[in-house]
């Protein structure tokens, strides 16, 4: 009996080792048939980044002389990159992407240059000032308008009292005015030759007023000689009421009449 007991124990170990084993065996081969799953792909490398082409660069636009006068040159100068087109306006038209070019502008220009690229446009400007000459000087004045200007606007009527021929105190100093102005005439033009024409007003004989003028012209040209005048540039006439310069019937026309007027000798 006691041999059957060992030898069912001994099986059984064996049974028990043999189902081990048996476990083992298929644990193995289940963990074999369960693969490891093979990791991700690496991402796909990044697209190339195309950038945009840049637009062309200006280097520099100048003109030089930047400031003329008319009829003088100028000279535009320029530089620039990655262009595959140069345009200059005002006549320029199209130039290489660097270069010069003599200019004429008869006013003040400003010239536009436009650079065309793959990658767009640029501009630049360069203005050329043309400066204007100054006016010329006005032109002297001669001697002869001079001396007429003096004539007309400086030189003065004398005046006298009715039926008068003298110098009245109160006229001396225009009669003074008048000296120094017909000297600053006759220094113009030594040869120029002044008449002091005798006026009277409208009472009285034309015989009688004739000869009063001609008192009134001597006595005017015997006292501007008194003042320094020559009297060899002097010249008298007396037109009596010929030429009167007021024509009404009152006291203060007749005393406008009544005068020594100094004109240009004939």
């Amino acid at each position: 009996m006691i041999q059957k007991q060992e030898k069912f124990e001994t099986n059984m170990n064996k049974r028990r080792l043999y189902l081990t084993l048996s476990a083992t065996i298929l644990l193995t081969v289940a963990a074999g048939c369960h693969k490891k799953a093979p990791p991700p792909p690496p991402p796909p490398p990044p697209a190339a980044v195309t950038l945009p082409a840049a637009k062309p660069t200006i280097d520099y636009f100048t003109a030089e002389p930047a400031t003329i006068s008319n009829g003088q040159p100028s000279s535009l100068r320029w530089s620039v990159t990655g262009a595959t087109g140069v345009q200059i306006d005002n006549g320029v038209g199209s130039v290489s992407p660097s270069g010069r070019r003599a200019v004429y502008p008869t006013a003040t220009t400003t010239y536009h240059l436009t650079a065309t690229g793959p990658g767009g446009e640029s501009s630049a400007d360069a203005t050329i000032t043309v400066s204007s000459p100054p006016p010329p000087a006005p032109a002297a004045p001669s001697a002869q308008s001079q001396i007429q200007d003096i004539l007309a606007h400086q030189v003065q009527d004398i005046h006298f009292d009715y039926d008068k021929s003298d110098v009245r105190p109160q006229d001396q100093p225009i009669l003074q005015g008048d000296a120094t102005a017909l000297k600053q005439i006759f220094s113009l033009d030594p040869n120029f030759i002044v008449t002091i024409e005798g006026h009277c007003d409208e009472r009285g004989s034309a015989e009688y007023n004739l000869a009063l003028g001609d008192r009134r012209a001597a006595a005017t040209r015997d006292a501007l000689a008194a003042l320094g005048v020559p009297t060899d540039k002097l010249k008298t006439i007396s037109y009596g009421k010929e030429r009167p310069i007021c024509t009404d019937a009152t006291e203060d026309c007749y005393a406008r009449n009544r005068r020594a007027h100094f004109s240009a000798a004939q």
